[in-house]
């Protein structure tokens, strides 16, 4: 399994806004600092804005901000988010597969799918101040 860029972009963007409590900080001002493309940055800030991840300020020291604290942001959250199911194959969450209790790897695809979903909700944006 592997994490596009809006996935890893969107956990920079988060980690940004989390080490700036002080008020706003604009898609610039991140763009400029981790020299990614505005637009693309622009995208991402987009789905989190919508997921009710992040708020928006307008004017002049407008921006985006954290809604939450930072230890209460899963980084499976984030990742779903941009990414969506963080399944390793189709079939995990498919109620139509009549194939699950005789597939002789299902079981190995449902705990690699566990396990990672285990490890990113365990860690939290604090996880990287």
């Amino acid at each position: 399994m592997k994490m596009s860029t809006r996935g890893r972009y969107a956990l920079i963007i988060m980690i940004n806004l989390a080490k700036n409590e002080e008020g706003y900080l604009s898609i610039k001002e991140i763009s400029e600092k981790e020299n990614i493309s505005i637009k693309y940055l622009e995208k991402i800030i987009s789905l989190l804005s919508k997921a009710g991840l992040v708020c928006v300020g307008h004017g002049k020291n407008g921006g985006y901000k954290l809604v939450k604290k930072p230890n209460e942001y899963k980084i499976g959250e984030i990742l779903r988010v941009t990414e969506g199911p963080m399944e390793p194959a189709p079939c995990i969450n498919d109620s139509n597969c009549d194939k699950k209790d005789t597939c002789e790897v299902y079981s190995f695809w449902n705990g690699l799918y566990e396990n990672i979903n285990s490890y990113v909700d365990d860690k939290t944006l604090a996880d990287f101040l």
